[in-house]
């Protein structure tokens, strides 16, 4: 009983909501783990094709790995935010030349959904 008392603390009730989203950043990252980057970026950068081709790939599977291989690590942290930002996606990692991105979608067909199927 003590600890459902403590839960009504500001601090402690804060602290079980990080840990969570960290469960749930937790499970994507698993889930993620098995999974091929879809849209790759090359040396051309950005362009309207990849937007297009990351915003469909977000639509269909929800969770997406890209392969981003520009230049040296500003570069590439620069295009993965512009990446994030353009397609009102999550950053769930990055690792190297790999970021995994998350956006949930409403109407998700669960055949092609990352979260919907089974792991």
């Amino acid at each position: 009983m003590p600890a459902r008392i403590a839960s009504l603390h500001p601090q402690t009730a804060a602290n079980e909501n990080h840990t969570l989203e960290n469960r749930l950043l937790k499970q994507y990252r698993a889930i993620a783990h098995k999974l091929h980057p879809i849209v790759t970026v090359g040396g051309q950068g950005l362009t309207s094709g990849i937007q297009t081709e990351l915003d469909r790939a977000l639509t269909d599977h929800e969770l997406v790995k890209i392969k981003v291989s520009v230049g040296d690590r500003e570069a590439r942290d620069a295009v993965i935010e512009q990446l994030v930002t353009s397609c009102g996606a999550e950053l769930v990692q990055k690792i190297g030349h790999t970021a995994t991105l998350l956006r949930h979608s409403e109407n998700a067909d669960p055949r092609k959904s990352n979260l919907q199927r089974p792991i």
